[in-house]
């Protein structure tokens, strides 16, 4: 572990103001300015000019709150409050600080600055807890660089597949080759894994990513778990020609690849799981060409795993039939698999004491539907989440928007979530 630097914190007053709705949000701006797209749209990938600026800032903020900061071996920000006697197993807060391309500003980093804002809160009481509160940035959940999701929270689990290391973004360059640029060295990765003895469990804050708590006119709700998910590119391939080409001698793979979209959609609308084909390729892509070859996505995602996967063989045994009626071959390849992640009973219940402490009389229990670091670090601890309002239940996009109230609401939930453990801990 990197050591770092520590300030103290000036007064309770100060941490208050920190730590207030608005100086949050105003933080949230500030990340957002840090990113390689114009006209104020936020891009900000793993191991870039933008993700170093980004971590010297929370760690900037986070020596504010008192704690001792370090970069991890995979480019993971971190800080550190010790409890009553130092050397005590940690209870870890955080979020990412990287984004999608087009990305909205809260989604991730809305959780890094709430786990600071509790931190520095409880600091400036002068609370001595029976466990250390750390927080970590992660650098990359995303995957939008190299195409491979929660590689900063996968490192600190100690579940980093080394061949990840030959992955290469757009431009050619190797994870490999982006350690060593950002300064750090892809032979100490091994550094950043945590034991589980260091930890007592892992909370986080997030905006949801769907509607239900704005239908319902709450602020806040209790994560019941992250559904799995697997990924995959699929193939269809055919054989180009004229446009002329009668339909009887033709071998289209796009049209095929089009009623394997709408099979998807439909086959999971019928089972309840969520499918989404986000990503399409024709080949040649000429107006007057019968496509010969389509590379598409699949993001296939359950509550249960069990379930997912009886969907995918079903799909798979579909999609397999509609290439053989159409002269064309199929290909399936997976690219990722992350199993469905249960929060804690014990964690749950304290974000519920949390969340009742703000005034919020129910909570609802909400499943992820979306992937999160929480998935990789279940590996190691514990975790449970909390869900904040986001408008129309939107995220990825600029449009995102929470309120202040909200925002108001979840740091001092979280904070009392902390607490909370705290006193079923002595």
């Amino acid at each position: 572990m990197q050591q770092g630097q520590t300030v103290s914190v000036p007064s309770a007053s100060a941490a208050i103001d920190r730590t207030s709705a608005l100086s949050i949000l105003a933080r949230c701006d500030e990340l957002a300015a840090h990113s390689t797209l114009p006209g104020g749209l936020i891009k900000r990938v793993y191991l870039s000019n933008e993700h170093r600026a980004v971590n010297a800032l929370a760690a900037q903020w986070m020596i504010e709150a008192g704690m001792r900061t370090w970069q991890d071996a995979a480019g993971n920000q971190c800080g550190r409050l010790e409890g009553r006697t130092p050397g005590l197993p940690a209870l870890l807060l955080g979020s990412h600080l990287d984004t999608v391309p087009s990305a909205g500003r809260y989604d991730g980093i809305l959780g890094v600055l709430i786990g600071i804002a509790a931190v520095d809160r409880i600091h400036a009481s002068g609370t001595e807890l029976p466990f250390a509160l750390e927080v970590v940035a992660f650098g990359d959940e995303e995957g939008t660089r190299f195409g491979r999701a929660l590689l900063g929270s996968r490192a600190l689990a100690g579940t980093f597949d080394r061949d990840w290391l030959d992955l290469s973004d757009a431009d050619g360059i190797s994870l490999s080759d982006a350690y060593r640029a950002f300064g750090l060295d892809p032979e100490n990765l091994g550094d950043a894994a945590r034991g589980s003895d260091d930890l007592i469990g892992y909370l986080e804050a997030h905006i949801e990513q769907g509607p239900y708590l704005e239908e319902a006119d709450q602020a806040l709700g209790i994560v019941s778990s992250i559904a799995g998910a697997r990924r995959f590119a699929i193939t269809v391939t055919g054989k180009a020609g004229h446009s002329g080409t009668p339909f009887d001698r033709r071998h289209d793979a796009l049209a095929g690849a089009s009623e394997i979209v709408t099979l998807i959609e439909r086959t999971a609308r019928d089972a309840g799981l969520i499918a989404t084909v986000g990503h399409l390729d024709v080949f040649p892509n000429a107006v007057n060409v019968i496509p010969g070859r389509v590379e598409l996505s699949l993001d296939l995602r359950a509550e249960f795993d069990t379930e997912r996967d009886a969907v995918f063989e079903r799909l798979s045994t579909i999609m397999t039939e509609i290439c053989h009626s159409r002269g064309l071959t199929l290909d399936i390849r997976q690219t990722h698999n992350a199993p469905a992640v249960a929060c804690s009973p014990g964690l749950r219940e304290a974000i519920a004491v949390g969340i009742a402490a703000t005034g919020q009389k129910d909570a609802q229990l909400l499943l992820s539907r979306a992937g999160h670091d929480g998935m990789a670090v279940g590996d190691l601890t514990e975790i449970a989440m909390l869900f904040i309002r986001c408008r129309g239940g939107v995220s990825h996009h600029p449009d995102e928007h929470v309120t202040a109230a909200d925002v108001a609401s979840a740091t001092d939930a979280f904070e009392s979530a902390v607490l909370s453990l705290a006193g079923a801990t002595l």
